[in-house]
């Protein structure tokens, strides 16, 4: 099980986790929706559960579900910004398609 972060996703989430002083980590999930059948859900973790899975890169805690783990395992997080657009790119070996939008996906 391997999920990473780059420098740039990295130091963005460390941005977010100062301003939130009972954060635990960054949450990272998946949630039925869209054309394609899943969708993205980044968060932070004020709490670990019983059933979460704690991976740290580059220095950010990241906490998983046990029930997103198939899903997310090997999955890279980055931190782009475009022009006007900016927010987390994620770049999953597990995805078999993907709507037109990116927004949704399916495994």
């Amino acid at each position: 099980m391997s999920i990473t972060l780059t420098e740039k996703a990295a130091n963005r989430a460390l941005s977010y986790l100062a301003k939130k002083e009972q954060a635990q980590g960054l949450r990272l999930g998946v949630r039925n929706t869209g054309c394609s059948g899943y969708m993205y859900v980044v968060g932070l973790a004020d709490t670990i559960e019983a059933d979460d899975q704690i991976f740290e890169s580059q220095g950010v805690k990241v906490v998983i579900s046990t029930k997103n783990l198939p899903y997310l395992d090997g999955i890279e997080l980055d931190y782009t910004k475009e022009g006007l657009n900016e927010g987390f790119r994620f770049r999953n070996p597990n995805v078999k398609d993907s709507c037109g939008c990116g927004e949704s996906f399916s495994v």
